[in-house]
């Protein structure tokens, strides 16, 4: 399997997890908002402190935003763009969210596709404190209760990242078991999943949010991502029995790559590292 030598050693533990309560609901991001301003409201509304989101067509502006790059330096084993801030209204094709905390105050890690006020179609990470809501839109979140994602220092990427940690409840309506997690380098996207949910006793559970990066991808239409360096939204995803009874994780992503190249489609089994980090909230279905 594809592999990629991060600047420090790995940790043991290769899923960060912590089991939580949560419920899936929608709701509209607000105009005239910055873009997380708008999504702790959402969230807040409902009586939760955090969790994932998704979504479809929106429109972002004033929107900032940087893509996938080489590393420079061999500090990090990739890195960012420099920003871009495209004038105008951008127009959302989908995206991802997680919505959590970084030193002591909201914050968020998104990743999706766009199409900018010129035309050019482009993809890559939001800047929480450039992006505004342009107009309202909607969104699909899942709140999550007992659980946080928090950003943190990580000595494995020379990152800080965002992994799920223990957070007292808010006493939310919540209506399913859920797990927050993050997976860390180097592992399969797919078989990692399907190798917690054995060890959990989950028989069937719903991705929701999904937010991180694969060392390139291989997609069951054929298509191939080479550029090792991504930026990815889950766009929809389960973990289930497949036809031999065994497990299967069936994962619909989108990405961009760091030279611009945008693949979206299912992920291959098996075939599929992730580079950096996967974040994202696993709802149990039975």
């Amino acid at each position: 399997m594809r592999s990629i030598k991060q600047p420090g050693a790995p940790v043991a533990e290769r899923i960060q997890w912590v089991e939580a309560r949560g419920r899936a609901f929608s709701f509209t991001l607000r105009a005239g908002l910055p873009l997380l301003e708008a999504a702790r409201r959402g969230f807040a509304a409902e009586g939760f402190a955090g969790g994932v989101l998704s979504f479809g067509r929106g429109a972002l502006g004033p929107f900032a935003y940087v893509m996938p790059a080489l590393s420079k330096t061999s500090e990090n084993a990739a890195f960012y763009s420099d920003t871009f801030r495209p004038g105008g209204v951008t127009r959302t094709r989908l995206g991802s969210m997680t919505l959590g905390t970084r030193d002591g105050a909201p914050f968020f890690h998104c990743h999706g596709l766009w199409t900018e006020p010129d035309g050019r179609d482009s993809g890559g990470h939001m800047l929480p404190d450039e992006t505004d809501v342009a107009e309202p839109f909607e969104v699909e979140a899942f709140g999550i209760d007992g659980a946080m994602f928090a950003a943190e220092p990580d000595p494995e990427t020379n990152f800080k990242l965002f992994g799920p940690v223990p957070a007292a409840s808010t006493g939310a309506r919540t209506t399913s078991r859920a797990f927050a997690l993050r997976l860390r380098p180097n592992q399969d996207f797919a078989i990692c999943l399907e190798d917690f949910c054995r060890a959990q006793g989950i028989a069937r559970a719903r991705i929701h949010g999904g937010v991180g990066s694969t060392i390139g991808a291989r997609f069951s239409h054929g298509g191939v991502t080479e550029p090792f360096a991504t930026e990815l939204a889950v766009t929809g995803g389960t973990i289930a029995a497949g036809a031999s009874g065994a497990l299967e994780a069936a994962l619909d992503v989108a990405l961009i790559d760091y030279t611009g190249g945008m693949a979206e489609g299912r992920l291959v089994r098996g075939d599929n590292p992730v580079l950096m980090t996967m974040e994202l909230v696993l709802e149990v279905l039975d």
